[in-house]
């Protein structure tokens, strides 16, 4: 519980608390006007405050980080541990929490500070914690919780994920379903945090978030290989299977190659002489065509080539001297032999022409044997095997396609293992509701309990109850409250004050909690006089018999004046600092800020 809210600020308005019910009001003034309201006294910041000294987060923009606060240090005194602690913290140092009491058996031992006091002066030193120490003692004292996240698990339950279920803030928007309290909290803190403080086996909820948080990377898998974010990684098994299949054979078929290659020196040289060559014996070929052609034609004009006939010589004379009388001066016998030596000319030219054409290719078909015989060489050493370069570029061919084929035997593996995590995913989730409809089961006496103390809560403010009901899904375990739609926000509030009622009975008993649960007067918004009066009498009831402090603040003209029982007088639970909207002097600070 506890005990005393002080500070350093001289208008800060020291608040003191008793067991049971304790309740702070926010009376209006006569003097105010229709726009001045409670809004500003106090009520909710009193509630940011007993979070900011509980560990909450201080960042730039809280109210305890600005100007007017900022310098000032704040300070609670209640059980921790089971023994009376003094703990006070400032926005100037928010991340140190100063500790004055027994710390001797807490799981991190605050360090001694020596230096005196620069924010409380009646204090000469102080035990520091940080505020992440701050929050593992926290958890450990109040909620039997182990200071590691190793040991805890990644979504374990944690001091400032139970905390605010025994202080809901409105700045948090905590008024809005029974189950959650704030209007972000993620739906698998919420079944990890009510099933760890009714009891319930906590792991599998939060088993269930791990198997979520493994669909949604597949999830964003799928997604982000339908947008081609992954390139070409992203496929079936089966598409890696049969592209993996055809890299790997090239391969193979590389690999055999490359054993076989045989690299010939001077492959090029030996490659240019052989079309050096080639291009000698094809000049040699058009030659000897040439020169056949040409002895074919000399040997037809040798077989055509004869003396003229006798007669013919003989009528060509007679009429020459008919023609030509008194030129021709010749013997027949002379014209005759004339004609005959040139024929013999004529043949032993075409003979001489001949034989040098025949000797010419005869010439070229020896060089052309020769250099075929050469080529034929050159040839069967180039076939043999091949160049340096080309065995070079084979090598690096077979080091691109063997890492394709790893690159590809990889995205096969992880193929392999998104298909077979989505298929045992599937299975988990079976796995875990089973798991779960055994763990109610083998609790029931949890589940009973936590239905039936919320039943009779309920029904004692209403004729027609709500019913909690904690059941199972496939998405976890489920704590919903039954609520009309047509009925009022005022009725809503209600079920959450049963809902937070409930569970801090429940948890105190099982010796967890603060030792405390505070409603501020937005959980009394919209709610009817009687109700009001019963809900109060219900947390006074429940919070003596069980052994927790109940602390609400509600506006003065809310507190009902009729409705209670004769034994109970509210009035005895009313603390003596009251809180007023007459002006800044009069809300819990003191000041405008």
């Amino acid at each position: 519980m506890i005990h005393s809210v002080t500070s350093d600020l001289e208008t800060f308005k020291t608040l003191t608390f008793g067991p049971g019910l304790n309740i702070i009001l926010a009376d209006k003034t006569a003097e105010s006007t229709d726009r001045q309201t409670r809004n500003g006294a106090g009520k909710s910041s009193f509630v940011e405050l007993i979070h900011f000294i509980y560990g909450a987060n201080a960042g730039p923009k809280s109210i305890f980080r600005s100007a007017e606060l900022g310098p000032h240090t704040f300070e609670a005194k209640g059980d921790i541990g089971g023994h009376v602690v003094t703990v006070s913290r400032s926005g100037a140092k928010p991340s140190e929490i100063r500790i004055q009491g027994a710390t001797e058996h807490w799981p991190v031992r605050p360090k001694l500070d020596r230096k005196t006091g620069d924010l409380i002066p009646s204090q000469t030193n102080y035990l520091i914690l940080s505020q992440t120490n701050w929050r593992q003692v926290l958890g450990a004292l109040l909620f039997d919780l182990r200071a590691s996240e190793e040991a805890r698990g990644r979504f374990g339950p944690t001091f400032r994920s139970l905390f605010p279920y025994f202080a809901r803030r409105q700045n948090s928007n905590a008024f809005t379903q029974p189950a959650r309290q704030s209007g972000d909290q993620p739906n698998w803190n919420q079944q990890v945090a009510i099933s760890y403080l009714l009891g319930l086996d906590a792991n599998i909820p939060q088993r269930f978030q791990e198997a979520r948080d493994q669909e949604k990377a597949l999830k964003e898998l799928r997604k982000a290989a339908e947008q081609g974010s992954l390139g070409n990684f992203y496929g079936s098994a089966a598409q890696f299977r049969t592209r993996l299949t055809v890299v790997q054979d090239k391969v193979d078929r590389l690999r055999k190659q490359i054993a076989t290659f045989n690299v010939v020196p001077e492959y090029t040289a030996l490659e240019e002489e052989a079309s050096d060559i080639t291009r000698t014996i094809s000049i040699v070929n058009n030659d000897n065509l040439i020169d056949r052609e040409f002895v074919t034609q000399l040997t037809a004009a040798l077989e055509s080539e004869a003396p003229p006939a006798l007669t013919n010589v003989e009528k060509l004379y007679n009429e020459a001297g008919v023609v030509l009388p008194g030129t021709v001066g010749k013997r027949f016998e002379d014209v005759f032999e004339f004609h005959k030596a040139i024929v013999s000319n004529r043949r032993a030219h075409l003979t001489g022409e001949i034989e040098a054409a025949q000797k010419r290719i005869k010439e070229r078909e020896a060089t052309r044997t020769g250099q075929d015989r050469r080529r034929r060489e050159i040839m069967g050493i180039l076939q043999s095997g091949g160049a340096l370069e080309h065995y070079t570029r084979m090598q690096e061919e077979l080091g691109r396609t063997e890492a394709e084929a790893e690159a590809l035997r990889q995205k096969l593996d992880t193929a392999r293992k998104i298909e077979s995590t989505r298929t045992q995913l599937k299975g988990e989730r079976v796995r875990l509701r089973q798991a779960l409809q055994s763990d109610h089961q083998e609790r029931s006496t949890i589940v009973k309990e936590a239905t039936l103390v919320f039943e009779n809560l309920s029904n004692a403010l209403y004729e027609k109850a709500e019913s909690l009901i904690i059941g199972d899904s496939d998405n976890g375990p489920t704590f919903d409250v039954n609520i009309d739609s047509h009925r009022s926000k005022g009725i809503s509030n209600m079920q959450i004050f049963c809902f937070d009622v409930m569970l801090a009975e429940l948890a105190t008993k099982r010796g967890l909690g603060p030792g405390f649960l505070i409603h501020d007067s937005h959980l009394f918004d919209g709610v009817d006089e009687r109700q009001v009066a019963k809900a109060l009498q219900l947390g006074a009831s429940r919070a003596a018999r069980v052994g927790f402090q109940y602390i609400v603040t509600p506006n003065s003209d809310a507190l009902p004046k009729d409705g209670f029982q004769d034994d109970f007088d509210v009035w005895q639970h009313v603390n003596p600092t009251r809180l007023t909207d007459k002006d800044e002097s009069g809300g819990l600070f003191g000041l405008h800020f």
